[in-house]
């Protein structure tokens, strides 16, 4: 299978296993990525999905000899499907990538759309596909200067240069470091944290985040108190107040 899929808990964990592409995606690849994801927002269950890639490498991007042999991943410029699979998709719910190895072209895209990048040591992101005249268009130029901003992203897009894990760390690239081959329990670590939270006010308030970048100001305010006010409805707020005049939560302890 070229991508796998388990669960563990209210964790799932999406895998793509094309080690001898270096997990390079294809079409088929792309479609099965998708399904893998919408399989996950659709589990009431599950709380957190982190995505990795198979024996060492996060992901190479595109096939590019699927590209060149004609059987390039499919390039809609309307639809739910991107060409690296999952990239337009808006998820009710958090991912984190775990990184290992290389995550370059459009496998680094795949990782600017998780929410959280747990990066390896010795781990390299990079533009690669600056090379062979390859675009970004699965947004990447858009979420790239969003989380590092403009002048940062103008110098990984037009050199395409290798950004190693301390560097990525810097610059907001990364969220966190761990030793190679731990990026997975590291991410599991933060996964189990993130889903242990109460979840209607988690994903409301990730929701006001990701929707804040299409407003304007008071567009955004409104938008941030909607959410708000149905968080505050749906009892979640009340049990947490009750729980913490009980003694829950103090000196840092959940």
């Amino acid at each position: 299978m070229t991508v796998e899929y388990e669960t563990r808990g209210d964790i799932a964990i999406v895998t793509i296993n094309r080690p001898e592409r270096r997990n390079a995606v294809d079409g088929p690849t792309a479609q099965k990525l998708f399904d893998a994801f919408e399989r996950f927002d659709r589990d009431e269950n599950l709380n957190t999905a982190i995505l990795q890639g198979a024996d060492g490498n996060f992901c190479a991007g595109a096939d590019l000899q699927a590209v060149a042999a004609g059987k390039g991943n499919t390039v809609e410029k309307t639809g739910p499907l991107a060409p690296m699979g999952p990239t337009r998709m808006r998820l009710s719910k958090p991912v984190i990538a775990a990184v290992e190895g290389y995550a370059v072209a459009g496998g680094m895209e795949l990782a600017l759309w998780c929410d959280l990048r747990v990066m390896a040591a010795s781990a390299r992101f990079g533009i690669f596909c600056r090379r062979f005249g390859v675009p970004l268009i699965d947004m990447g130029t858009i979420r790239l200067p969003r989380l590092i901003g403009q002048s940062r992203a103008s110098d990984l897009i037009l050199t395409g240069r290798e950004v190693d894990a301390e560097e990525s760390l810097a610059i907001g690239l990364a969220n966190r470091v761990s030793g190679d081959g731990e990026a997975l329990d590291m991410a599991l670590e933060l996964a189990r944290q993130i889903s242990a939270f109460p979840q209607k006010c988690l994903r409301n308030d990730r929701q006001s985040m990701h929707d804040q970048w299409a407003m304007d100001h008071d567009t955004a305010m409104r938008n941030e108190i909607e959410l708000g006010l149905e968080t505050l409805r749906s009892g979640e707020t009340l049990a947490g107040a009750t729980a913490f005049s009980k003694g829950k939560g103090r000196h840092g302890q959940f």
